[in-house]
């Protein structure tokens, strides 16, 4: 069900922020979008950089500014399900876009965890 994940981390430039994780630390590049970048630190390891310029997202470097999300192997819905029979609480309605579909959640000491589903799932 669960296959690996990645990182979270809101920041307050993501220009700058992509700057660093890349020519500062050498971490690769995967892609960058408007809205967010996915950064690789090596096999299993991803640190998905978004700017936190909406209502949801935590003021950088403060408590819950990083979260830890889940890459997937099954449809996002199932996992959903299998999760809430499981007794775990979802926060809000479930994010689909083009590009890949979210779930947030928190473990039991309230820390941000989310699912992720994306096309190249496997």
């Amino acid at each position: 069900m669960i296959k690996g994940g990645n990182a979270t981390i809101y920041v307050t430039d993501l220009e700058a922020a992509v700057q660093f994780y890349t020519e500062t630390l050498g971490l690769a590049l995967n892609y960058k979008t408007e809205g967010w970048a996915s950064v690789s630190a090596g096999p299993g390891l991803t640190l998905g950089l978004h700017p936190a310029n909406h209502e949801r997202a935590p003021t950088p470097g403060s408590r819950g500014a990083i979260s830890v999300g889940f890459a997937i192997t099954e449809p996002i819905d199932n996992v959903i399900a299998s999760l809430k029979e499981k007794g775990v609480k979802f926060r809000g309605p479930k994010v689909d876009n083009d590009r890949i579909k979210l779930a947030f959640f928190g473990d039991p000491d309230g820390n941000a965890l989310y699912i992720c589903e994306t096309p190249d799932r496997d």
